[in-house]
């Protein structure tokens, strides 16, 4: 039985829904790179930070593709979106987290986005304060599925991987914190998780509101984990 001391969240398509605005300026920069299969290459790099997402693009595309001019594209798109509309938040997120912390939990976010756009986004959602770390995708050499941003979480915070949980809505985000650990929670937002992702997955909820009963019944009993594999 497993002591969680500590819940770690994913930021993007876990509390804020920049997946959705991701994906249209994607298919914008797709449009204007003339490329065809832009959900591909979106599903591929879910979760991924910049230097591993220049890497697939470029494996999708070949080396003469200009993957870092098609993501400043995305990144100029995105920038004027957030700027005209802000970005939503999550359903459940605000409640899921005030649960958490009232129960004693550590909080902290683990995302593959820089670190000066998501205190930036966490910022105008409101939703920064409630987080004790928060490590980035500029803090490490490789992002998820590499599960060394989450030991890097679990570090800051001075806890042992497996009595911590994760909170993902990627396959890509769920192998990550699985291999480093800890015990995963999925909440699916643009990708439902196969077979291979459903093995490694603790719970599985449709919104951010299940977590709080979620983690209510297991307060008492324990948490049940799987070992991760190597």
């Amino acid at each position: 039985m497993a002591d969680i001391k500590a819940v770690i969240f994913d930021m993007d398509g876990v509390l804020l829904d920049t997946e959705t605005m991701c994906d249209r300026t994607w298919e914008m920069a797709a449009g204007e790179f003339g490329l065809t299969d832009s959900a591909d290459a979106i599903n591929a790099c879910r979760g991924c930070n910049k230097a591993d997402t220049r890497l697939i693009l470029e494996k999708m595309y070949g080396d003469t593709f200009d993957a870092p001019a098609f993501m400043d594209r995305t990144s100029v798109l995105f920038h004027e979106i957030e700027e005209k509309e802000g970005i939503p938040v999550m359903k459940g997120a605000v409640k899921a987290l005030s649960y958490l912390k009232e129960k004693g939990y550590r909080l902290a976010l683990a995302s593959s986005t820089r670190g000066v756009t998501v205190r930036r986004q966490m910022e105008n959602a409101g939703l920064l304060k409630w987080f004790e770390t928060i490590t980035t995708g500029d803090m490490v050499e490789h992002s998820k599925p590499d599960p060394e941003i989450y030991r890097i979480a679990c570090s800051t915070l001075n806890i042992q991987p497996e009595s911590c949980a994760a909170v993902e809505d990627s396959p890509n985000g769920i192998r990550s914190a699985y291999n480093a650990g800890l015990l995963c929670v999925m909440v699916p937002d643009k990708i439902q998780p196969a077979e291979e992702i459903r093995r490694m997955v603790w719970n599985l909820c449709r919104t951010l509101e299940e977590l709080p009963d979620i983690f209510n019944r297991n307060y008492k009993n324990g948490f049940q984990k799987r070992e991760p594999s190597r």
